[in-house]
């Protein structure tokens, strides 16, 4: 019995003594782990904005750290008391690449309609719109009657474009001459916009150097050497800038007047617009690093789209080739997959949102029209014509899957050149045939490329379109993608 009871206790002892040992191992282990461990950076937000709880970020750092974004912190960019920063780590190599052609004499200035704002309200009764490419927006109110207002939007966008691909060190970013600034911000100012006071105010009161949770670096004019000119928008101009503190990176720096954003009734959609861009963190959206104002203006301190707008090398090309369309579908989806999986729906993907980074990457440039939408459920009808689905046509509510057809019409777009339902004798046209889904696809498509079109993206049905994630499966996709491609869902 004292035996028995001996080697008991002896064989409890042995158990808590391995137990013990286990649980310091994984201690250790867990300890190492952390050590290794990448932080998660946490994009700004603008003062007094009060953000969904989806652009949190989460512990795999979607909402944190991109893909293709830097994990080493430049040493001037010293995190805030938070652990944030102005712009550093944000950076991406495309944007440091991006400045490699600044010195290269591209000096033209192009006429943009800013991704900001850019919409041009048009009473649709005394005025018609632009016939394939007019933005409409429709909204419920509460008693059922419903009110029309037509947008026309240019086909160009607010960036730069550069012709060397070489990826510059830092010295060199230091020393690029980023071309002659023109005194523009200063001689327009003089003359342009003015003060506004009360709710407006406050609504444009965007700063992220006073954000409560996550505050930028005060950034100001002061912080940038001026370059060139990069476009003319709606609501300002767009300049080429480096900022003065280290590692001095290249950026667009985007200007707009507060009195002409109030003047066109659209200060609510500019604020939602930047408190979606500035949380997003993917290789294929444009990033919004910061943001700061003064009296009459705000400027957006955007990432610097190296090789420029979309549409103008769809313009050039008349279309492009099923690799190159195919390798540009395969980004949109992962992009638009990231937005949904924040339940953010786009609503206005079309050619000319669409941006190229140095590396020819593509990169969506606008969220004039996106919604934060944890019901997914919505009834503004809005967009662009020749991209409007069924179900916004038809006065029905819409879900994400209205970015699932606006993706079949862009790949249409981009192997005949023009999209689908595009009709020449009017807008009733179009939108008759977007309702019949009225779909001939040329002959010099791809059987591959015709069923992504027709059975998988451009179905009537909202429901029977297939999830992005098989998208990113089809074998049109899969067999032109680069075998370093890999889908932010598996990030």
């Amino acid at each position: 019995m004292s035996t028995a009871l001996t080697k008991t206790n002896h064989v409890a002892n042995l158990a808590q003594k391995f137990s013990q040992l286990d649980l310091a191992a994984k201690e250790k282990q867990h300890a190492g782990n952390a050590r290794h461990a990448q932080p998660t950076l946490h994009k700004k937000t603008s003062s007094n904005l009060k953000l969904p709880s989806k652009f949190a970020p989460t512990r795999d750092g979607n909402t944190g750290t991109g893909a293709g974004m830097s994990a080493a912190l430049p040493s001037k960019f010293a995190p805030t008391r938070d652990g944030n920063t102005g712009i550093g780590a944000g950076m991406s190599a495309a944007v440091k690449a991006a400045t490699a052609g600044a010195g290269t004499g591209v000096t033209g200035t192009t006429t943009t309609t800013t991704a900001l704002g850019g919409h041009k309200r048009v009473n649709p009764t005394t005025s018609k719109p632009t016939l394939g490419r007019s933005n409409t927006a429709v909204s419920t109110t509460s008693t059922g009657t419903t009110t029309k207002q037509s947008t026309q939007r240019s086909r160009t966008n607010s960036t730069a474009t550069t012709a060397s691909s070489r990826v510059p060190t830092p010295a060199d970013m230091k020393n690029m001459d980023i071309g002659q600034y023109d005194g523009g911000f200063e001689i327009e100012n003089e003359k342009r916009g003015l003060a506004v006071h009360g709710e407006a105010a406050e609504i444009l009161a965007l700063d992220s150097s006073f954000h409560v949770e996550r505050p930028t670096r005060d950034w100001s004019l002061a912080s940038f050497d001026i370059g060139r000119p990069l476009g003319k928008g709606k609501f300002g101009r767009v300049y080429m800038v480096r900022t003065r503190c280290e590692p001095r990176y290249i950026l667009a720096l985007k200007c707009l007047y507060k009195s002409e954003i109030v003047e066109s009734k659209v200060e609510k959609q500019i604020r939602r617009e930047i408190e979606i861009q500035q949380n997003l963190r993917h290789p294929n959206i444009l990033r919004l690093y910061g943001y700061f104002h003064d009296e009459k203006r705000i400027f957006l301190m955007l990432e610097f789209a190296g090789k420029g707008e979309l549409y103008k090398q769809l313009n050039k090309c008349k279309s492009f080739s099923e690799k190159r369309s195919s390798r540009y579908i395969d980004q949109m989806a992962d992009a638009l997959s990231y937005l949904h999986s924040k339940h953010i729906i786009h609503r206005d993907i079309k050619p000319e949102n669409l941006l190229l980074g140095i590396n020819g990457e593509l990169k969506i440039g606008d969220f004039g029209w996106s919604v934060h939408a944890p019901g997914n459920r919505r009834r503004t009808l809005c967009g662009t014509l020749d991209y409007l689905p069924p179900e916004m046509v038809l006065g029905k509510e819409h879900n994400e899957k209205v970015d699932y057809w606006a993706l079949g019409v862009l790949t249409y777009e981009f192997l005949c050149g023009a999209p689908p339902f595009e009709e020449l004798s009017g807008h009733t046209a179009t939108y008759k045939r977007i309702a019949k889904v009225d779909l001939k696809v040329p002959d010099k498509v791809s059987p591959a490329a015709r069923d992504l079109i027709t059975k998988v993206l451009l179905q009537f049905d909202p429901e029977k379109r297939l999830p992005l994630s098989e998208v990113l499966k089809h074998p049109w996709i899969t067999m032109y993608r680069k075998r370093a491609k890999q889908s932010t869902a598996d990030r």
